[in-house]
């Protein structure tokens, strides 16, 4: 066990952490950073859609974290146990105390595949699968999807980049289309949310595509609560909507897929006859089975659990267990001294890699400011996020947003293209553009 000290000590070597320290050393020369980080190999996870797709192979989105890491800062191969802030220490797993100055959170998210019954037992078989954790595994199970169900859902928890339950959806869709298995097989989509997506235009372009285009029935108000790997089962427990919403249904008048009317009230199983609205005479909390013969889902998720019990955690309310910062200025709201940055925050918006690029600037410009004697009172944060919504092998639909769900397009994109309608051009920036600007101007430390 040993004690040492850097001048600023950033948790996590992912985006956000690797983001932020290739700025600061950018903007200011011979500041003593260091990085904790046990990992070897550095992911780029937004390129994961397209390897579930079969359109990328996984290895194109890894490279080895020592060639991410920036010159000049220090990299400790470990992981943290916890963080002390009343004593500006980190404790790692091996006993070694780090102490700081100045620290930047920047660990990311967790996944818990025991978030929900049955899943941990059977993910990886039966068809249950997910780009969050082995898209390599979604492709294997598409291409082995010839006849059936194709169930698509999302946990009730915050996940990272929420469109990309969605984009796997329409890549499938697109792919049996190719592959002429549409008629035998039927896609769904069944998620705790109640819309398809919460910012204009892009909400219509989308509602377009799941409707018009692949025709795939929608389940809104269906919160996961198991999976019975075995069976094929997916049980749900359906959520009130607002407003006095019922339309927990959308676009399967037919019934499409015949199996989606099976319901559990506690006591016997039954079939229902949706497309007469008899669904919606159940009351809130009934519980509903989704047969299925592919599942692909987004795992339930959450702040680190050691994170969770450190004083930069919300200790209540709905964000708890969230680090609590600012959301213009990214400090956090209990210690001065201490930013947060990326999937871990409690910020208001989608957690996406576009947002960590417009995040960093302002972390590093109010914690240079603090180091000067200054005030940390930069609001540069509006909330922006982005989320790339591949929507067929060769479109994409580029969804710029902020605080509010309020459209917050690029206007320089937006003199040439149409960012409203999902496009070719789009789609090349997706497969081409973006995972260059990631490794060649993004962890390099450029603001754009």
């Amino acid at each position: 066990m040993s004690n040492s000290k850097h001048q600023i000590v950033i948790i996590g070597g992912g985006t956000g952490g690797i983001m932020a320290a290739a700025q600061l050393l950018r903007a200011r020369k011979g500041l003593d950073v260091a990085v904790i980080e046990p990992s070897e190999q550095h992911m780029y996870q937004p390129a994961w859609t397209l390897v579930g797709a079969g359109l990328m192979k996984k290895s194109a989105t890894i490279k080895p974290e020592k060639k991410v890491m920036p010159k000049g800062a220090t990299w400790i191969k470990e992981y943290v146990e916890t963080i002390n802030p009343d004593e500006n220490e980190v404790v790692l797993q091996n006993g070694d105390k780090i102490n700081y100055e100045y620290l930047i959170a920047a660990p990311g998210i967790q996944i818990n595949l025991d978030g929900i019954e049955g899943l941990k037992e059977t993910f990886g078989k039966n068809g249950v699968c997910s780009n969050y954790v082995d898209p390599d595994y979604t492709w294997e199970v598409l291409q082995n999807f010839k006849s059936g169900v194709g169930l698509f859902t999302q946990p009730a928890t915050p996940i990272k980049c929420p469109g990309a339950p969605q984009k796997i959806m329409y890549l499938a869709a697109d792919y049996l289309r190719r592959k002429k298995r549409e008629s035998d097989t039927q896609l769904v989509f069944a998620t705790p949310g109640t819309v398809i997506f919460g910012t204009e235009p892009f909400k219509s372009e989308l509602t377009h595509y799941i409707n018009d285009v692949y025709n795939i029935p929608q389940r809104y108000g269906y919160k996961l609560v198991k999976v019975d790997g075995e069976k094929k089962e997916a049980h749900y427990e359906r959520l009130a909507l607002p407003d006095g919403r019922t339309d927990y249904v959308v676009n399967d008048e037919r019934n499409a897929a015949g199996c989606i009317g099976y319901v559990w009230d506690g006591q016997e199983q039954y079939v229902v006859e949706e497309e007469n609205n008899h669904i919606d005479e159940l009351k809130e909390g009934t519980n509903f089975i989704i047969k299925f013969d592919m599942l692909h889902l987004a795992p339930p998720q959450s702040a680190p659990g050691w994170f969770q019990k450190t004083k930069l955690a919300n200790p209540d309310g709905p964000n708890k267990g969230w680090m609590a910062v600012d959301d213009a200025t990214l400090q956090s709201r209990f210690y001065p001294n201490v930013f947060g940055i990326g999937d871990v925050t409690d910020l208001p918006t989608a957690r996406t890699g576009a947002a960590i690029r417009k995040e960093a600037p302002t972390v590093v410009k109010n914690l240079l400011s603090i180091m000067d004697g200054k005030a940390a009172d930069y609001k540069g944060y509006n909330g922006y996020s982005s989320c790339p919504l591949v929507v067929s092998h060769n479109k994409m639909l580029l969804a710029e947003f902020k605080y509010g769900n309020v459209r917050s397009s690029d206007p320089l994109l937006s003199k040439f293209f149409n960012l409203g309608k999902a496009s070719y051009p789009m789609w090349l920036m997706k497969r081409y553009g973006l995972p260059n600007l990631y490794w060649h101007a993004m962890l390099k430390g450029y603001q754009f």
